[in-house]
């Protein structure tokens, strides 16, 4: 660790999807710079033991957890109530949490699984906290996508895949969506001094796509194409860099709407700067969660 323990000194940061993987080093590291940190997970077991490990490791006390299931939007709402009963200020927003199903699920909610944990509960849980963002300026809201987002599409006529299905392409499409939603989501805070960039955290060796939490029913093509391919990916400590950089380092203070790989701003793909797509995702996403 490069940085000072207290660079982070004072701010409260909020990650989900941080019992695990890149998340869960995000967090670590955020704790060990001397942030408060918020993990957001869905098992109290695995999410108090994650605690107990950042706490020791960092040996900073000041980490806490709450629980949510990112599937339902009921959970994500009172996850922002809950933060709220808690929590003052909100420096960093750090939307981690991500799904891969090779078959086509729906959550309580009524929506397809990938589609509402990858996009939706992004785009709704930013939504809820940006009054607290807003209040705390300067702050910080970064979302994970990936360089998958070249393969997606949005598809208005069909974007839950009742009609077509396929994991791969659903999974496409919401980190395309993370993209669109991120630079819609800039746009629109111009002049708060809250900013939003995205980033791409590289092949991460990591439970994600395997049988298990969101990723069900990966045990076909998707879940043989991630075993194949972890001897070539990164740790999960490497692959958190770049969201480390994002939520902390001074010198980005100020960039807003840009998408980031190994640290560096890059240009993502062609449909991500299409605004007319945005809008229209924004508006939609709006409608499926009931968003005023």
């Amino acid at each position: 660790m490069t940085r000072s323990t207290s660079d982070m000194a004072g701010k409260t940061c909020l990650i989900t999807g941080s019992t695990s993987g890149i998340g869960k080093q995000t967090a670590l590291a955020l704790a060990q710079m001397g942030a408060t940190v918020v993990l957001v997970g869905r098992d109290r077991t695995r999410g108090e033991a994650t605690k107990a490990e950042i706490i020791a490791t960092s040996s900073n006390p000041a980490v806490d957890l709450l629980l949510a299931d990112l599937s339902s939007q009921a959970a994500i709402r009172q996850l922002a109530v809950d933060f709220k009963a808690n929590y003052q200020r909100l420096d960093v927003l750090v939307n981690n949490a991500g799904a891969i199903n090779a078959k086509r699920m729906l959550t309580v909610d009524g929506l397809e699984t990938t589609f509402a944990v990858n996009h939706l509960a992004y785009f709704l849980l930013t939504n809820l906290l940006l009054d607290v963002l807003k209040a705390s300026a300067p702050a910080r809201v970064v979302c994970v996508s990936s360089a998958a987002s070249v393969a997606g599409w949005i598809d208005f006529n069909d974007l839950q895949g009742a009609q077509h299905y396929g994991g791969w392409r659903a999974y496409c499409q919401s980190k395309l969506a993370n993209i669109l939603f991120t630079y819609e989501l800039a746009r629109r805070l111009q002049d708060t001094r809250v900013t939003a960039n995205c980033l791409h955290p590289g092949l991460v060796a990591s439970g994600f796509g395997q049988s298990s939490g969101f990723g069900q029913n990966n045990s076909g093509l998707i879940a043989l194409t991630f075993a194949l391919l972890r001897p070539f990916s990164l740790s999960a400590r490497a692959g958190a860099q770049t969201s480390i950089y994002l939520a902390s380092a001074p010198e980005v203070a100020g960039i807003s709407g840009r998408y980031f790989n190994k640290k560096r701003p890059v240009r993502s793909t062609h449909e991500s700067y299409d605004q007319a797509v945005a809008q229209r995702l924004w508006q939609v996403s709006a409608e499926l969660t009931q968003l005023a």
